[in-house]
């Protein structure tokens, strides 16, 4: 099983995917657009990786405040997760992704990656490690559930 995981920016989309098994997520690519409000084709271009991958669930990275509050970029999360369900039909998990973007910029740093060529990929790295978050924490739970079963 494949999911997709996204990380939804003003300009662009951060899109990464995990290995079949949900083991781990590697980055795909970064969707940019023209305008904020401009989603026709960046919901098309979703849609398409979504089949080309086989993706059966979408987690969506949702920037809540580091206070738990909701704010105005997480409330647009919120509608572009219903635009991306109606558009797929599948089902988009929203998923806390507060300092992903602080974890990614610090990781192409330590990579060597030049100030210029980071904006690149920031995104696709934001949501490198928002899926993996998501997988690690499923992949948590399965285990504990497996290790209940054997005692």
């Amino acid at each position: 099983m494949r999911i997709l995981g996204l990380d939804y920016g003003s300009k662009t989309v951060g899109v990464a995917v995990s290995d079949p098994l949900g083991l781990t997520a590697q980055g795909i690519e970064t969707i940019e657009r023209k305008m904020e409000n401009k989603l026709r084709q960046t919901l098309a271009r979703i849609q398409v990786l979504a089949d080309e991958y086989g993706a059966e669930r979408i987690v969506l990275g949702f920037p809540k405040h580091m206070n738990n509050d909701v704010g105005e970029r997480a409330k647009k999360s919120i509608e572009f997760k219903e635009m991306l369900e109606r558009r797929t039909g599948l089902e988009v998990i929203l998923w806390d992704e507060r300092l992903t973007t602080v974890e990614a910029e610090r990781t192409l740093i330590e990579s060597g990656v030049r100030r210029e060529n980071r904006k690149k990929y920031i995104d696709k790295i934001a949501a490198v490690f928002i899926l993996q978050s998501y997988l690690d924490s499923i992949n948590m739970k399965k285990s504990r559930e497996d290790s209940d079963t054997w005692e």
